[in-house]
Formats: structure tokens, sequence, C-alpha cells
């Protein structure tokens, strides 16, 4: 098991916490402060031990000067503070001389959250890269590593994977609550077990698939998940998305054959038009033209997944089934989601738009369980761990780590 901030002694000591704030904002105003409160219950526990805090988070991506305007985690920043009722300062830099110095003069107690870091990215992507200087800089601010931020532990970054290579490290009480939430719900299902699998691209997915097939009872597919099932087979899909990946798509010809039993593909859809913007049609699904885009389920399909949901014991949600944020093609997504919150059923939501579709359509609370990773949730279940979780020492192991 891995060492945990309530087994390790954090006792006035300066912390380094990774959080993930990479929250959705417009126009300057942040529109969903969830990830925020996520992280409230360590900051909470941090302050509680007399600890200065050194937060680190990236903020959207850096490819410019201009996106260095637009994401910067100032915003963040006051939010945090609003949210704790507490002091939270800013430093608008996250590396050199500067930070040392405002580091050093750190009070107890103390919060600083340092300028996004993935403004290092700009020009070599030394955060994504995992920049060893840079890891061990902002090591040397610390003390200790507390990673916090499990919708980043997919990625070998140099705020997530290197920093505890140079410090002694644990993990936050999000992550604790991912990993055993992921563990109790999913990786050891009560039957029957379904996955609703929808969203955009199946290349992203098919190993997800591949490791829950055994598992699983059912796979109802939607979006273009269902539209690449619905091209291995054959059907015609007129424009709409699918993986154009031949590996890929022998791939899902072998996985429908060999679980025929399994996989639920759509029988109808609502499609659109690629030469008009205003066309909507019911069509079934061996009815599909040329120029006709699938956009959402239709009544035959919803019926036949909704009586899978019924009689499951266990559904994890990854993805939409249509074009939700287009109320002409919502129907397939919100019926869906009605047919979860009306089961008996353990449902665990994983993935940025399955998530987003169900706050934005009010189910966030009939739910069971909503995973803040996207793909750190999917390779978390594929993979049974992640790339900086590895490298967090185990409960009760000596500490190793490398000089700086």
């Amino acid at each position: 098991m891995k060492l945990c901030i309530q087994n390790m002694n954090v006792r006035d000591k300066r912390v380094i916490l990774r959080v993930d704030y990479n929250v959705p904002f417009s126009d300057g105003v942040i529109l969903d402060d969830s990830k925020i409160r996520a992280s409230i219950k360590t900051i909470r526990y941090l302050l509680k031990e007399n600890c200065k805090i050194i937060l680190l988070s990236h903020f959207g991506k850096i490819r410019n000067n201009y996106d260095k305007q637009v994401y910067s985690l100032s915003i963040v920043a006051e939010r945090l503070k609003q949210i704790l009722n507490h002091e939270v300062y800013f430093s608008k830099v996250n590396f050199g001389d500067d930070v040392i110095k405002r580091v050093q003069v750190m009070q107890p107690g103390e919060i600083l959250m340092l300028e996004n870091t993935r403004f290092m990215d700009l020009p070599n992507k030394l955060e994504s890269k995992c920049d060893a200087q840079l890891a061990m800089f902002w090591a040397s601010l610390g003390d200790v590593f507390v990673n916090d931020a499990f919708a980043t532990m997919h990625r070998r970054h140099a705020s997530t994977y290197g920093i505890a290579m140079y410090l002694p490290s644990c993990i936050g009480f999000l992550v604790q609550e991912e990993v055993n939430a992921l563990d109790k719900y999913i990786m050891h299902p009560e039957m029957p077990f379904t996955l609703v699998m929808g969203g955009a691209k199946m290349d992203d997915k098919i190993t997800l698939i591949e490791a829950l097939l055994p598992k699983c009872t059912h796979v109802l597919c939607g979006g273009g998940i269902a539209n690449t099932c619905l091209k291995a087979l054959g059907f015609k899909i007129g424009n709409s998305i699918a993986s154009d990946n031949p590996v890929i798509i022998k791939k899902v010809q072998e996985l429908l054959l060999k679980n025929k039993e399994k996989f639920l593909v759509p029988l109808d859809a609502i499609v659109g038009s690629t030469y008009d913007k205003d066309y909507v049609q019911y069509r079934r699904i061996d009815k599909i033209d040329d120029n006709e885009i699938i956009c959402d389920i239709g009544v035959k399909t919803l019926e036949r997944y909704s009586q899978v949901i019924r009689d499951s014991k266990t559904i994890f949600l990854n993805g939409t089934v249509g074009l939700y944020e287009d109320m002409r093609f919502a129907n397939g997504t919100k019926e869906i989601l009605k047919a979860l919150a009306n089961s008996s059923a353990t449902v665990v939501v994983g993935g940025g738009d399955a998530s987003s579709s169900v706050h934005r359509l009010g189910y966030g609370d009939m739910v069971t369980y909503i995973s803040s990773g996207g793909g750190a949730t999917l390779e978390y279940l594929a993979k049974g761990t992640l790339v900086c979780l590895d490298i967090i020492q185990e409960e009760g192991s000596s500490i190793e780590i490398l000089d700086m």
C-alpha cells in the first residue's frame, strides 16, 4: 500500500503539494470549482499540522506567450482563498531566486501558490518532459512531497513524477479516495457489471475495454465508440466520427466476434448532415446515408440499453452516447442518465465528458461516485496502477531518494 499523508510525519514541515486546479473558465471567471474543493481536505490537514504549504498545479496548455497571459493561476488562488477562508499568497513565477526567497520567509500555516507549472513548457517543455533540473528545483523548496492530483498521475511530468524522485513522498486524501473507490466498485464489481462506453475515440479506450471485458456482463456502445463498432461490422456510417486506424478496426472486429453476447451496438440513430446544419432525422442503423452523421442513439436503442441498465448491479459510465451539448442530440444522453439515476445499481462515472454531462444535466447527486480523473481513471482501470503512483514510497518502506 502506498504511503498516505496521515501516516507520514509532516508536522511543522515545508510541504510541496501537487494539486489539480485545471478548472474550466471563461472570460476570467471559473465555471466549476469542484477540483479546487476536492483538495480542501488535504490542505486543511496540512494546516492543522502547522505546515508551510507550497502549491503546484498546471492550468491549460501553454503553447505561446498569449497562453501565459490567459492561463495564470492567480484567479484560482483567489477562489481557493475564498473557499478556505484563509490567506493564499500567489507567486507570479514558479522558478528562480524570487521563489527561493519567498519560500524562505514563509511562516507555519502559510499557503503559497506558485504560477502554472506548464509555463515551464515554453519553449522547451521542461515540465512535460520531466526535466531533472526543474524537478530538483521544485523539490528543493520542501521537506516532503504530497501528490493529491489524481487526474495527472498518468503523466510523467516534473511536478508529478520528478519531485517524488528527490523527496519523501506520499498521497493525499483525494488520491486515496479515488483509488479506494475504483478498486472497490470497478476492479471488484458486483455482478451483473455493465460498461456504458461513449465518446469520440475508440483508439483511446480500446485498452480499457479489453481490460474490463473479462469482468463485465455487457458493453453498451454510443458515440464514436459505437460508430467504430458499426464500421467494423460492415455498416455504413456516412460521415460519422469513427476510427480510421486499420489496426484498431481489426482489433474491434476480433473483440466483437469473441464477445457477441456482451457487446450491444445501436439499432437506430438521430442523424445530422454534412450539407445542412439544420438537418435532423431519425434513421434505422442500416439506413444511414453517405452525407449523414450519427449524432445520437434512437428510441429502440434506448429501450434496449435501459433494460440492461435496470438488470445491472454495477455500472461504469465513460463518455456520452451523443452530442449532448446540442439539445437536438441530447435526448440519448439524458435518457441514459435518467435510467442510471433510477436504477438500484452502483454507478461510477469516469472521464471528462461523462462527468461534465452528469453535472450539466443535473444528475451529479444521483450517482454513486464521480471520478476526478479522465485519462488517469481509464489508465488506472486498464493497468491497475499509474506511473506517478508507482513512484510513491510504500507504507513502512525505507525512504530511498536521489541526491540533488
